[in-house]
């Protein structure tokens, strides 16, 4: 399992919205069917959909701020 933690950061602050727009059109028109959780700026998938994940947030490089963790779970506290 990998958990992406991700932020908008646009070069120019007149951008934001403009890339804030496409980034959130284009991640959702991915269909996963087994999100495991996902929230404004997190994101937990399945390994199977790594690479697929990967690309998508590379094809936002210098604009969208990511990290990946992978853990074998993860546990709500509240």
């Amino acid at each position: 399992m990998f958990v992406y933690f991700y932020d908008v950061k646009p070069k120019k602050k007149d951008d934001y919205n403009r890339l804030k727009r496409s980034f959130y059109y284009h991640f959702n028109k991915i269909k996963l069917n087994d999100f495991s959780f996902k929230t404004k700026s997190v994101l937990m998938v399945n390994d199977r959909y790594e690479k697929l994940i990967d690309s998508f947030f590379l094809g936002f490089k210098g604009q969208v701020e990511v990290y990946k963790v992978k853990t074998d779970g993860v546990e709500q506290l509240c």
